[in-house]
């Protein structure tokens, strides 16, 4: 046989070889079949989660499908993942998170009257407590001993943006939204560096809480949402006063002392406009605006007040507090143009 005749001969046998690791009944060439390497992903998921919550350690079987939330903070953050719950409590979630509204989620009533059996016949898998549904957690776990319990509510004595990012990154983890938290987490910590840049260092700062049309004065460091941001910010109070508490309308300082006191920025939250579903309350703006004794606040006179979103009162979620901070930003920027 020729040196040619041999050469096609050995090109036709390599080209059979082709033809038949290409027919459908060949096997794959690949030493990993596509049935194993599916069970391989499968088997890199984990099958649960470790969560050091406020009362220990809870382990939690993934994936969850049937949650349970009784946590402000959480309503608009699982809204914006797509995280269906079986329950909650509706009245009191945020009118700007619509998700929940549905026959299919169970309501559980509100903090003055839970209704906790609701809870339990809607079968959750997980139940995550926190804010005003705190002080129920024994009570929950006597009703339902074998549903996790998770209370991830910011801890006192603990640095409050720490806390915040601590909960959002544990659902992260709870939920397989790892990437979703993260951003979260980097918006959230923007915002703060943000409002921290603009900021003179020297101009006083008074917080209030206008609750069924009177101003009460928010506590820098303890009051409610506002008080944090006095820490994280760094800013001068224009107003300290002993004895103060985190009342939920404020503590009870005639509008006389806020006045006299002559804050350079007033930082507002409307209490009624989150918890007023009728829209009959006078908004916070009308009643700070309308107010003879703080006319010639140095705030009022340059327009220096700041007004937390409407639904702060019932959500204060890692995104409303970015929401905040970003509005104390467009501010203090402002202000220096």
């Amino acid at each position: 046989m020729s040196r040619t005749t041999t050469s096609l001969a050995a090109l036709a046998a390599v080209a059979a070889l082709g033809l038949a690791a290409c027919s459908p009944g060949a096997a794959p060439t690949s030493s990993q079949s596509p049935a194993a390497s599916s069970e391989t992903m499968q088997a890199t998921q984990p099958s649960s989660v470790t969560v050091e919550a406020n009362d220990g350690t809870v382990e939690i079987k993934l994936p969850v499908t049937r949650a349970a939330s009784l946590d402000n903070r959480t309503f608009e953050v699982l809204q914006q993942w797509d995280v269906p719950l079986v329950a909650a409590p509706k009245k009191l979630i945020p009118t700007t998170v619509t998700a929940f509204n549905g026959e299919d989620v169970a309501d559980v009533g509100i903090h003055r009257d839970p209704n906790l059996e609701a809870l339990v016949a809607a079968e959750p898998d997980l139940i995550i407590s926190g804010q005003r549904f705190s002080k129920f957690d024994a009570q929950i776990k006597e009703l339902a001993p074998d549903v996790p319990l998770i209370n991830l509510e910011p801890r006192e004595g603990k640095p409050f943006n720490e806390e915040l990012i601590r909960e959002v990154t544990e659902l992260g983890e709870i939920f397989g939204k790892q990437d979703e938290a993260k951003k979260l987490v980097d918006d959230f910590n923007a915002s703060i560096e943000r409002a921290k840049k603009a900021y003179d260092g020297s101009s006083t700062v008074m917080a209030v809480d206008v609750s069924g049309g009177n101003i009460g004065y928010v506590a820098p460091g303890k009051g409610r949402t506002w008080g944090p941001v006095f820490d994280l910010l760094g800013l001068k109070p224009a107003l300290e006063v002993e004895g103060s508490t985190d009342s939920h309308t404020g503590d009870d300082i005639s509008v006389e002392a806020i006045a006299e006191a002559n804050p350079a920025w007033i930082f507002v939250l409307d209490r009624d406009a989150a918890i007023t579903k009728d829209g009959s309350n006078t908004p916070a703006e009308t009643v700070i605006n309308g107010n003879a004794a703080l006319q010639n606040v140095a705030a009022l006179q340059n327009k220096h007040v700041v007004y937390a979103p409407n639904d702060t009162y019932t959500n204060e979620s890692i995104i409303t507090y970015t929401e905040i901070f970003n509005s104390i930003a467009d501010a203090f920027e402002a202000a220096k143009k």
